[in-house]
């Protein structure tokens, strides 16, 4: 009931009103659909055996009165059933997006993005249609099957007694064919995942394929979790096509049996022609309801391995949790870590940062250097609270960052990550994310900080130029400058810069650093480089190894005190010297 619950829950009015609808209106469809056969056979028994024109002819106008206003109440259910469903899997997936979207970096890395896109779309289709199903034919079916069989032991019990042997076979039969099926349809929507991540990573690396001319091994490879996926998908579904055959088998044998049977009653005078026409006509409505719900059976099969998966997601427990209710505003861009550990899996065994603490006043401009893996993404990733503290606390402005809203919080912290990510649509508009009120003023002013304003006005469009996806139509550093100028917008207490330079050349990187120092004085900034000379005019700069901050200093007491910096930069130096 609580699974039932949490995938109804928000469903708006009308598609409930649908909802609803659907099942009352399929009521009278069947009620309508029964009473048929019962009118034919007094057609035949009374009008017909009587030669009773009137009757027959009043008996016939209404078997096709009953028979249109079935077909009416079966129109309408079905379209209520579709806005309905069409409506519950919109909802659905709406509320399972806003989910992903509350989810912490360290939900996120628990689930790949392939299995977020699999979840979202051929799951929560699955679960849309198996909704449509249940509110028609799991309406309809039992209905169907109580009423047909109801008649039929109205007409003649002996005729009938074979359903007591016939039901509790086959419900036999269709307990072990999903018993067998279920696990393999588990198995077949991990193989899906599997290809949508190959598919998705083949993608986004189209141009490393091309430039490494592995364009042959990723088809290869592809081809393989592509026979992955039709090979799951046929052990799933070779169990469950026996359901049909079985289903039709079982209705032929009985209509057989109830011929010869019927057919000597009707010999000895104990059965009318008509009655054994309505009772074959009953027992196909019975054998057909349950075709119908083993069909439902099956898509109850098939859907409880995506509605689990559904699932999965909806009771993630979401790691950081904020106090909706605090007030609190950021009053500066001091940042203070006191004591901080960090660990993905949560465990003091894997820690990534080790016992980390500085203090940076509000205004100044801090350096991180370190060699690949040493954590500096992780450390500054900790201020926004993209990640939480294992141990310690972070304090931005004087107070713990979970004293703030995550709204409050993250307004005032802009991020310029490593990858630079840009989405479809015009440069204004992905700028617009910063600030979306930011006026052509603003926007310009801060490409012209971020050295952009030159190449963008160099397109025919301007700022009106149309991105591709992720913004393939422009060079690495002509994204990374965008997506600068898009943290500027945002006027922020705290900059960070997370290796943001490193596509642009030294001078251009300089131009950056120092419009950054004009434009944003009161801004708190820290910039992570692997090159010295995007941190040398820093106020502190932190050189960080194995998760620890090895040594702090500014540019000249470093080059003295810590080796590590020393070799560093001597060696780029070398390198720029040659």
């Amino acid at each position: 009931m609580k699974t039932v619950s949490t995938l109804l829950s928000g469903l708006e009015k009308k598609y409930k009103l649908c909802t609803i609808l659907s099942p009352i209106t399929m009521i009278g469809e069947v009620g309508l659909e029964v009473a048929i056969p019962y009118i034919m056979a007094k057609i035949i028994d009374v009008g017909i055996a009587n030669h009773d024109l009137a009757y027959t002819a009043k008996a016939g106008f209404l078997m096709v009165g009953a028979a249109l206003l079935s077909m009416c109440c079966g129109v309408l259910s079905g379209r209520f059933a579709a806005v309905a469903s069409q409506g519950f899997g919109a909802n659905l997936r709406g509320r399972l997006f806003n989910k992903v979207q509350s989810f912490s970096f360290g939900n996120v890395d628990k689930f790949s993005t392939a299995s977020l896109v699999t979840r979202l779309t051929t799951d929560v289709t699955n679960v849309q249609n198996t909704f449509q199903m249940v509110i028609r034919m799991c309406i309809r079916s039992p209905i169907m099957l109580i009423s047909a069989a109801w008649m039929s032991f109205y007409i003649n019990k002996n005729l009938a007694s074979m359903f007591f042997v016939v039901l509790p076979l086959l419900a036999v039969l269709l307990f072990f064919i999903g018993k067998s099926a279920f696990p393999r349809f588990q198995v077949m929507l991990k193989k899906y995942d599997s290809l949508n991540a190959t598919v998705q990573e083949n993608i986004n690396a189209m141009r490393v394929v091309k430039a490494f001319v592995r364009g042959e091994h990723e088809n290869e490879k592809f081809r393989s979790v592509a026979n992955d996926v039709r090979d799951a998908q046929f052990r799933a579904e070779k169990i469950i096509i026996l359901n049909m055959p079985l289903m039709q088998l079982v209705m032929y044998i009985c209509i057989i049996l109830a011929l010869w049977q019927g057919g000597n009653l009707i010999i000895g005078g104990t059965l009318q022609t008509g009655q054994l026409i309505s009772f074959i006509t009953y027992i196909s409505q019975v054998l057909m309801s349950l075709m119908m719900l083993s069909m439902i059976f099956v898509m109850l099969v098939i859907s409880k391995a995506s509605i689990s998966r559904v699932m999965e997601v909806f009771e993630e427990e979401v790691d950081i949790v904020e106090d909706a209710c605090s007030d609190m505003k950021v009053m500066d861009g001091s940042v203070e870590f006191s004591n901080v550990s960090f660990s993905y899996n949560k465990s003091k065994s894997t820690t990534v940062l080790d016992n980390i603490s500085f203090f940076l006043k509000s205004g100044q401009t801090a350096g991180i250097i370190g060699g690949t893996g040493s954590a500096k993404s992780t450390l500054v990733q900790l201020i926004p609270r993209l990640y939480d503290t294992l141990e310690g606390t972070v304090k931005v402005g004087g107070q713990d960052v979970k004293s703030y809203t995550l709204q409050e919080l993250r307004s005032q912290v802009a991020m310029v990550l490593q990858n630079n990510v840009l989405f479809s649509g015009t440069i204004k508009e992905n700028l617009l994310w910063g600030n979306e009120n930011a006026s052509d003023e603003e926007l310009i002013g801060a490409c012209i900080s971020a050295n952009a304003h030159d190449f963008i006005t160099s397109f025919p469009e301007g700022y009106e130029t149309e991105l591709g996806q992720g913004g393939v139509n422009l060079s690495g550093g002509q994204k990374q400058r965008l997506c600068i100028a898009r943290a500027l917008l945002k006027n922020p207490k705290i900059l960070i810069l997370d290796d943001s330079t490193s596509a642009v050349d030294t001078a251009t990187d300089a131009n950056i650093r120092q419009a950054l120092k004009n434009s944003l004085p009161e801004t708190t900034k820290i910039i992570i480089a692997q090159r010295i000379s995007s941190v040398q005019d820093c106020d502190v700069i932190f050189v960080m190894d194995d998760g620890k901050i090895v040594d702090k200093g500014k540019h000249e007491e470093l080059l003295q005190i810590s080796e590590l910096y020393k070799e560093v930069y001597e060696s780029q130096q070398k390198g720029a010297n040659e």
